[in-house]
């Protein structure tokens, strides 16, 4: 555990001084919260490939690490609420996939993951079909 936090907290210093020295501009909390979302992102990712190698000890521990981390994340938000918000977008006529995603994305940035709210897009969008 250590050692996963000890990399988390790196990955966010050097987003933080990225945006501090480069951008020229003040760190948001959001911007912190995607690099632990990315982080479990990544180890997903890393969960699906070692059980397709059948390798269940390392994809235990790659679950074991999201787990972990996934504490450090704010709660969800209630997916009546992004469902809620799609349908609205929908609603003011906006029916391509992209167009949708790119006018909820930002309401949620950092509260919610993008494949949540890619699911009820989609399922939304089916609706119309």
């Amino acid at each position: 555990m250590l050692l996963l936090l000890g990399m988390i907290i790196a990955e966010v210093k050097e987003r933080v001084r990225v945006i501090e020295n480069e951008e020229k501009r003040d760190v948001q909390d959001s911007e912190v919260i995607e690099v632990l979302r990315k982080g479990i992102k990544k180890r997903r990712d890393s969960v699906e490939q070692y059980t397709a190698a059948n390798r269940p000890e390392l994809a235990q521990k790659e679950h074991d690490e999201i787990v972990i981390l996934e504490q450090y994340l704010p709660a969800a938000v209630d997916p009546a609420v992004i469902r809620s918000a799609v349908q609205e977008v929908i609603a003011s006529g906006v029916t391509v996939m992209g167009q949708v995603m790119g006018k909820v994305l930002p309401r949620f940035k950092g509260q919610v993951e993008g494949s949540v709210i890619n699911a009820i897009v989609r399922e939304e969008l089916a609706k119309l079909v």
